[in-house]
């Protein structure tokens, strides 16, 4: 039988190393976890690397893969190089950020309509990686074509993972992944492959498994950010009694928040980074639409205490909040 492992994708501005360490503090199931994207490698000795989202002791190296936006194969190597000597084993390259904003730059998935730029950096980087390397992509910008002319460049870069998101950049995250355009990469693909892409429950998972078999290593998202027993329960080492699931999620959503709040001095913008995080979890709440509007309107941290507190003692959890809505607010 095939091992089952899961990733967890990084989420600028939520997935951070404080995120990141509460959680495996109370939650089960993740085999790897990826840090949101840094970019501007540009020196020998990064400034942008001399913090604490990539230190070794404020983070577990041995399941953290760090991830970089760029396109440039100078950049890519001195990242690698970089990471290495901080112990990494995997860098990543995002070539899978959806957001206008970077794709105009030839950057995330606005890379993918240009294969004579990631040719030159398969050529650039060749043989010149400290650590292994990864890529996380989606189908194409503008259309799943794309990837079609870019995996004969992955197959030589010797990719220790290629993970796909199964839709296409101008999407964001809307409609609905293309499976069959996945089966198709998955045919043609002889590395190892990761798909990932609106996994929101058990069910999503146990229906992807049946549809895409030769696949054992899966990401999850927005799903477990709703739900974070997601992984434990794809598992099957999840507690299934959802009273003591609830103490379970007060616990952690209070841990980070402490921790936030400490890491940056009682800055009032860690409000603004918990609404980011409870924009996902309040859908697992009996009353979602309530929690959310409890949360966004809370403007200090008293008030952000007592929209915590309400939430957890007049709502139930339910979990995989998205089988439900389906969608963000």
């Amino acid at each position: 039988m095939k091992k089952t492992e899961l990733h967890l994708g990084p989420f600028q501005g939520i997935t951070d190393v404080h995120f990141r360490n509460v959680f495996a503090d109370h939650f089960e199931g993740i085999d790897k976890f990826f840090t949101p994207f840094f970019s501007g490698i540009h020196t020998e000795n990064s400034k942008n690397l001399r913090t604490q989202e990539i230190a070794p002791a404020t983070n577990n190296i041995h399941n953290l893969v760090p991830q970089l936006l760029s396109n440039d194969p100078d950049e890519i190597i001195r990242f690698s190089e970089q990471c290495a000597k901080l112990g990494y084993k995997e860098v990543n390259l995002n070539m899978g950020c959806p957001y206008p904003q970077v794709a105009r730059k030839k950057r995330g998935s606005g890379l993918m309509p240009y294969s004579d730029l990631v040719a030159k950096i398969a050529q650039g980087t060749a043989g010149n990686f400290k650590t292994d390397f990864s890529i996380k992509c989606r189908l194409g910008y503008y259309g799943s074509n794309e990837i079609d002319e870019l995996i004969p460049i992955f197959e030589q870069m010797q990719l220790s993972e290629l993970i796909v998101h199964a839709r296409l950049g101008t999407q964001m995250y809307g409609g609905k992944p293309d499976h069959e355009k996945f089966a198709n990469i998955v045919s043609n693909y002889t590395g190892s492959i990761v798909y990932n892409g609106d996994i929101f429950n058990l069910t999503d998972y146990t229906l992807l498994g049946t549809r895409f078999p030769q696949v054992s290593k899966w990401m999850l998202g927005r799903g477990i950010l709703a739900d974070p027993f997601l992984a434990a329960d794809i598992k099957a080492i999840a507690l299934n009694d959802y009273s003591i699931r609830k103490d379970i999620v007060y616990r952690f959503i209070m841990q980070l928040y402490l921790t936030r709040r400490k890491a940056k001095a009682d800055n009032p913008a860690v409000i603004g980074r918990m609404k980011e995080l409870w924009s996902y979890l309040s859908l697992s709440f009996s009353e979602p639409t309530l929690a959310w509007r409890l949360i966004r309107r809370s403007t200090d941290f008293e008030k952000y205490e007592e929209a915590v507190a309400q939430v957890f003692k007049n709502q139930s959890w339910i979990g995989a909040g998205f089988t439900s809505s389906g969608k963000m607010y």
